[in-house]
Formats: structure tokens, C-alpha cells, sequence
């Protein structure tokens, strides 16, 4: 079939599919016909026109338009919660970015095909071929990870000449496999927003801020409580508008270029989350519209998809998570150095200072002759040293500060008290937990693994799991007493005395990041690989190159930026269509 056929067959596929209105495998993951069947142009009166339309207003949707605006075009962003900034607003906002211009400011280097190495390495272990040519990926990882490289530092470098999001260098930030042989640049790559405080957990609220300042300032609307339900497309088979539920009624908007959607992942569509994650997550701390929509409407429309059996991962805490508190964040900080995690058999089974995307996935271990997961909850414990001399809630740590919001606090003066009112709170929450109770032997096995850990922690080295070994095990450990051991300062003994404290910690997502599949310039592409015309995505609604990894603090926003200036700039190039 030659290349042009191909094209025709597609676009013919597409306007059949159009005609039939078939929008069954939406319904069947977690989506409704309604929402996802597309419309015809032709048979629909558009209420406006722009040309472009970004869908979603955090960080990806909201650079989307400023790019797009930037090159000259009449753009729009909707958003479908009550409140721009997603899950951007909550987040930390450090910005990973390979080849940055401080970094090679700074006299250091990141060549392409080193940086190549490191993300195919963690990304497809199982694939990985440091003598391919392709570093045995596919043409699609292949492209995708070096467009990473080729346009991130672009990409942040228009945002801060144009004001939009200056920023500086966290030079001192490990990547977060700083240790391996494939990784020849450790430090340099992350960024953070310049109006950020301390690098603390307001990164994320001083750039969306910032970029709702920009977005003012060149006359681009935000509108809020928008949901984009369907695509509208021409008889050519091109996208050319969305339908829209407001808080008037549906409205249909045409876009003479192009659509962008960088509306998030699908974190609390619990119905995708069972049909694509291969784990049990309780939740996550992503914004609570993160419900898959783009999903639903992509592959309704034709779109391939992709990734979806991987996310973000991050340890939260159980209540909230059952909650669905919008206040929720990661534990992307396990704070304590007198803490450990032990299972509901009270034995310690993981490196407590793992990086949070690492460390979840510990949760999830199978044991075949039991049928169970013996570590889906995690029992956090620390004595009044830790509570003392630990105590922050930024990045999501749980040893609570005085005063601060402790409702998941669980406290005992003795280990059986703490082990009492431990099995007390799990009896809440057994029909979350499939009926997770403490092993008869839980406080008897809780000694053992304390007598044990305070060993390791006395001689400053864990010789069960290596923890505090590695950079990144020391930027995130949190604080720590000034009679910390220096050659380990993340661990501590445990008091023989109480009180005691614990808290219930399972597996869940900073976001999910999979979705209809784009090449490296943002077009949607369908289940042949050809590009739906006219539509685009970036960010956690797309399916994401990094495969199962988390390269770095700020590996998710870092690419998204690089793809968000990408589809921007293609899009730009797309025929104005007259609507």
C-alpha cells in the first residue's frame, strides 16, 4: 500500500466510522456513548470560531496556548473544573530538562546520545541494547525520547525570555538513577519556577500564577467549568471543533487549525483504572477532574492507544485517598529517620526512602501460596524522636508538624497500644482494603524488625535494604536530628520507650500516563499511525515515551513542556480551514 493509499484508506475508515456513530468502546472503558461520538461539521452550527483550541488549563494546556498565541493565532483554553492550574497546581513544579542553557552555562554537558542511553535504559529495561542503533527501542520510543532532548530546553527558554515562566537552576538536584553507568550527566537537568519559595510545595502554584498572568496579558481566555465532550470533524476526515458543556448549556466550537488536549490522565476513573493498571492503586493526588475524558473521545474518533498500564507512581495516605480529599498530595518525601514500613505481618520487606515512584510498586508484591498482597498496606511507624525532630508536611511527608492536619496520625504509649489501635483503623477501611487485618504475630514481628532495623541504623548501613546509599535516598530523607549519624543520616534507632506513632500508607498515582498515541510533533495518530488531522495532545492524556520510568524529580513536566512547544508549533502550520 503506498503511502498515499494509506492516507485515503484512513481518512475513508474514519468518515465510515463518523457516519456509524459507534462509540461502544468508550462505553466500555469508563465513558458514555454521548460524550464520545463524534460530530459531523456539516450537520452542526458552531456558536464560535478560534483557531486553536488547548483543552485543560494546567501547565500543559495553558503553555499550549501561549505558544500558539506567540505565533500569531486566535487561541482558546477550556477547562473543565471550577479552577485552572490541575494537577500543576499542586505540584512541586521542578521541570526536568536535558541539555538545559544553565547546564551548559555551568561548563557541563549532556550529549544526545548519552542522555539517550540513560532514558532508554530505565524506560525499556527489558528491550534496552546499548550496541543497537536504536538502543533496541522502536522507531516511536526512538523519536519520541530524543524529541525530549532536541526541544525541552527550547521550550523553557521561551517561557522565560517572554516572561511567562522564568526560572532557576536546582543544580545541586541527583537524577534520580544518579548511579547508573548509562547516566554521564547525574546533576544539572532540573529547573524550578524563579517565583517559587525554598523549592517547597508552592512551585507548582507560582507557575500556574505565572502563566495565567501570561495568558492575560496576551488576551488568551481561560474558561473554566468548560468540559469538552466530543470532537467535530469535516468531511475531509480533520478535526475542526469541539463540543462543549458549560454552565449556559452545549456550545460548539470550531477551530480552524487545530485542537490540543492536555486535559491529564485518567487517575480517578476508577473503572480505567481497573481495565488498564496492572495494580491495585487506591487513588492519587492528581486534580480531581483527571477522569480519562481524552481517552473516551480519541478512541471513539479512530485514535491508537498507548502506555496504558503505567503511571506516575507515589505512596499516599490511605484515608484520603478512600476520601478522595482534594487536598491530597504524594508521599514524595518519606520523612523520619526512627521509621520504618512494616506489612500487616509486621515485617519490614522495602527501602523506606526508595523515590516515590519506585517505592509504591513495592506495594504490590503477589505471594502465590498465600494469594495475597501481603504489602498492600504499609504500616508507617516512628517514635517521638522522629516526631520531634522530622516533622514536615512538604512533599507529601506524614510525620506531622504541631497543629498541622494529622487525622491520619495513629498513636499507641506502647507498641501493643499502637498495634491495637492500628488493627482499630484497618477495620475502617476493610471494605477499601479487601479486609486487611494485623497478623496475630504483627507486634511481636514489629519488635523483631525494630531490634533489627536499630542495628543497621547504629552502625549506618542497611544491610537488608541498602537504604540511604543513594543520592536521591538523601535529597528526599527530609529532616533529621542534630545527632544524626553522619554516615547515614536516614536512619535512626527506635526508642525502646513510646509514645509511638504509625499511619497507613498504600500505592497510588501522581497521575496516570497513557493515552491515544502521538508522534513527536503532538498529532494524534491513528490505528494505522497516520495523524488525525487537526488533533493534538501533550502531557498525562497522551501515552507517555518514558515508558514504566520516572527519570528525574520533574520528569513529568520537563517532556510535557518539550511536547506542549512541539504541537504548538505544528499546529501552527496546519491550513486555516474556513468554518
Amino acid at each position: 500500500m503506498t503511502k498515499e493509499n494509506k492516507k485515503h484508506t484512513a481518512t475513508i475508515g474514519r468518515r465510515q466510522f463518523l457516519a456509524a456513530g459507534s462509540a461502544a468502546g468508550a462505553a466500555m472503558i469508563g465513558g458514555s456513548q454521548a460524550e464520545a461520538q463524534p460530530l459531523r461539521a456539516s450537520d452542526t452550527q458552531f456558536d464560535e470560531t478560534r483557531d486553536m483550541i488547548c483543552v485543560g488549563a494546567g501547565a500543559g494546556g495553558l503553555t499550549s496556548a501561549l505558544f500558539g498565541k506567540w505565533n500569531g493565532n486566535d487561541v482558546l483554553v477550556l477547562e473543565k473544573a471550577r479552577t485552572p492550574g490541575g494537577t500543576t497546581q499542586k505540584s512541586a513544579f521542578w521541570y526536568w530538562v536535558p541539555n538545559n542553557t544553565p547546564l551548559r552555562n555551568a561548563g557541563l554537558t549532556d550529549p544526545r546520545e548519552d542522555f539517550m542511553r540513560y532514558a532508554a535504559r530505565i524506560s525499556y529495561p527489558q528491550s534496552y541494547n546499548a550496541d543497537d542503533p536504536k538502543l533496541g527501542l522502536t522507531d516511536w520510543q526512538f523519536e519520541m525520547i530524543g524529541a525530549v532532548w532536541d526541544s525541552g530546553s527550547d521550550a523553557a527558554d521561551l517561557l522565560d525570555e517572554r516572561g511567562a515562566l522564568k526560572y532557576r537552576h536546582l543544580d545541586f538536584a541527583p537524577d534520580y538513577f544518579a548511579e547508573l553507568p548509562e547516566n554521564k550527566t547525574p546533576k544539572g537537568r532540573v529547573l524550578y519556577p524563579l517565583e517559587g519559595n525554598d523549592l517547597g510545595s508552592n512551585g507548582g502554584a507560582a507557575a500556574i500564577a505565572s502563566l495565567l498572568r501570561s495568558c492575560a496579558e496576551e488576551d488568551i481566555e481561560v474558561r473554566t467549568r468548560n468540559r469538552v465532550t466530543t470532537l467535530v470533524f469535516d468531511d475531509a476526515g480533520a478535526v475542526v471543533g469541539v463540543q462543549v458543556e458549560t454552565p449556559e448549556g452545549v456550545r460548539v466550537i470550531g477551530a480552524r487549525k487545530a485542537v490540543i488536549f492536555a486535559s491529564g490522565g485518567y487517575t480517578h476513573n476508577p473503572v480505567m483504572r481497573q481495565n488498564f493498571l496492572s495494580v491495585p492503586i487506591f487513588g492519587g493526588c492528581a486534580a480531581l477532574s483527571n477522569e480519562g475524558d481524552f481517552i473516551n473521545i480519541a478512541s471513539s474518533s479512530g485514535a491508537a492507544l498507548g502506555n496504558l498500564n503505567y503511571a506516575w507512581f507515589c505512596p499516599i495516605p490511605l484515608e484520603k485517598a478512600v476520601a478522595k480529599d482534594p487536598s491530597i498530595s504524594g508521599i514524595f518525601t518519606v520523612t523520619g529517620d526512627s521509621m520504618i514500613f512494616v506489612n500487616k505481618y509486621g515485617h519490614r520487606t522495602l527501602n523506606e526512602k526508595l523515590q516515590y515512584n519506585e517505592l509504591a510498586q513495592q506495594f504490590f508484591r503477589w505471594d502465590g501460596a498465600k494469594a495475597e498482597m501481603p504489602d498492600l498496606v504499609q504500616i508507617m511507624v516512628w517514635d517521638q524522636h522522629a516526631q520531634d525532630n522530622c516533622a514536615s508536611s512538604d512533599f507529601g511527608g506524614l510525620i506531622t508538624p504541631e497543629g498541622g492536619d494529622n487525622r491520619h496520625v495513629i498513636k499507641g504509649e506502647t507498641l501493643e497500644e499502637l498495634s491495637a489501635a492500628t488493627e482499630e483503623r484497618l477495620a475502617q477501611f476493610a471494605g477499601n482494603t479487601g479486609g486487611i487485618s494485623l497478623a496475630e504475630d504483627f507486634t511481636a514481628n514489629l519488635k523483631s524488625s525494630i531490634e533489627r532495623f536499630n542495628g543497621f541504623a547504629a552502625a549506618g548501613k542497611d544491610e537488608d535494604f541498602a537504604r540511604g546509599e543513594r543520592q536521591v535516598e538523601l535529597l528526599f530523607t527530609g529532616p533529621v536530628g542534630e545527632d544524626a549519624n553522619p554516615d547515614n543520616p536516614t536512619m535512626h534507632p527506635i526508642s525502646d520507650n513510646g509514645p509511638y506513632y504509625a499511619a497507613l500508607v498504600v500505592g497510588g498515582t501522581l497521575d496516570t500516563k497513557g493515552g491515544p498515541v502521538t508522534n513527536s510533533h503532538g498529532q494524534v495518530l491513528d490505528t494505522e499511525g497516520t495523524p488525525i488531522v487537526g488533533l493534538y495532545g501533550c502531557g498525562n492524556c497522551v501515552a507517555s515515551p518514558t515508558g514504566r520510568a520516572y527519570w528525574s524529580g520533574g520528569g513529568t513536566l520537563g517532556p510535557l513542556l518539550a511536547f506542549s512547544y512541539r504541537a504548538s508549533i505544528q499546529a501552527n502550520k496546519e491550513p486555516v480551514r474556513q468554518l
